[in-house]
């Protein structure tokens, strides 16, 4: 009993005090894995992926994957800036690359490190589509979600460790239903619901963003019905899945496209490219 309490004290106490303010939601999110921690690991796996990537350099495409990030970054500084979090971006070192590869996708790595591969170009189509992508992927960073998706799943083993010290003294099959049931139950229950939650927090910060540095956050719904259109293969029910369905994601983006462009307002962005 006495090691089971400790461990739910253990719990609560990360939950109190490792919380951080979303900057873009006012939000206090779980994270308990500093910038300090996080950031040199990040880039140290980056460097070491375009090693063995093949880098496509000195064309159209790879400068204007540059240029769009660095525009979104630039946005969300002044963002930032006016909503009181100065200095914010200090330890991010971003860094934008097209990598060749088929793959229709692109991603992001805690502090700034992000991907494009060629595959997604087509799916883009033009500059505001892959304005949405890029967006997206620097509003992963920015929310720091890497982070708090080490911290969920740093509490779901100490969760595990915990319910294991609790039916320790059962027997082996009342053991084995316990793990069971906590790993599909957290997963189901906790952990895609949480990645969902950052994927559509990512799709809205990344139409703000977008919008500000003066790209039409209006093509966003039209990128996800080219996806739509695109998609091979029956993909599996939302409540399984690690994102939101691309119903859902047209749906939302299209409802949150006019918020956008009436926040970019306030920073005198009153025209798209």
């Amino acid at each position: 009993m006495k090691i089971r309490n400790t461990f739910l004290w253990l719990s609560v106490l990360l939950l109190v005090v490792a919380c951080k303010t979303n900057p873009f939601t006012g939000e206090k999110n779980l994270n308990f894995v500093s910038n300090d921690q996080l950031f040199p690991a990040s880039f140290e796996q980056y460097n070491q992926f375009l090693d063995e990537a093949e880098v496509v350099r000195g064309t159209e495409d790879s400068r204007k994957v540059k240029k769009l990030g660095e525009d979104i970054v630039v946005a969300a500084e002044r963002y930032l800036n006016a909503n009181g979090y100065q200095g914010f971006m200090n330890d991010f070192k971003w860094e934008f690359n097209l990598v060749k590869d088929d793959q229709a996708n692109a991603f992001a790595m805690p502090g700034g490190k992000v991907v494009v591969y060629t595959g997604i170009l087509d799916e883009a189509k033009n500059t505001n589509g892959l304005a949405t992508i890029m967006a997206h992927e620097i509003a992963h960073a920015l929310a720091d979600h890497g982070a708090q998706r080490m911290s969920a799943a740093q509490l779901q083993q100490l969760g595990a460790v915990a319910g294991s010290v609790a039916v320790s003294g059962r027997s082996q099959q009342t053991q084995q239903i316990f793990a069971q049931a906590y790993g599909l139950g957290t997963t189901v229950g906790v952990m895609l619901p949480f990645s969902r939650s950052h994927e559509a927090e990512a799709d809205r910060v990344g139409l703000t963003m977008m919008a500000i540095a003066g790209y039409d956050p209006r093509e966003a719904p039209e990128l996800w019905k080219r996806m739509q259109a695109n998609s091979s293969g029956q993909a599996p029910p939302e409540f399984l899945s690690t994102h939101p369905s691309t119903q859902t994601r047209i749906n939302n983006l299209t409802k949150w496209a006019p918020e956008a462009i009436a926040e970019a307002k306030k920073y005198g962005t009153t025209s798209f490219k």
